[in-house]
């Protein structure tokens, strides 16, 4: 049962852009991307916001979230998001 995240991220001054654009240009997204279970890591701009960035984080089940939360990358996703000074809203969605 395939588990997806929506995770909006929302700062000031465009720097929830900067966060999408660090976060792409440092490899976290490759290396988020390779690890095992995940199945899509993409970040969206929605028109109507320009102060936010939706992540949409797709893995293959629970165990593989568990994995990617107690990885290397987490820590390095918390001080990115700690340096832009973000919000977080999450949305989860479980497929039957």
């Amino acid at each position: 049962m395939a588990i997806t995240i929506n995770i909006y991220y929302t700062g000031k001054n465009g720097s929830a852009m900067d966060f999408a654009q660090e976060m792409t240009q440092s490899g976290v997204v490759s290396a988020v991307r390779a690890e095992p279970g995940n199945l899509k890591y993409e970040y969206f701009f929605p028109l109507d916001d320009p102060e936010t960035v939706l992540l949409i984080d797709r893995w293959e089940n629970q165990a593989a979230i568990d994995a990617h939360h107690k990885s290397e990358m987490m820590g390095k996703i918390a001080a990115l998001r700690e340096k832009y000074g973000l919000r977080m809203r999450v949305e989860r969605f479980q497929e039957l």
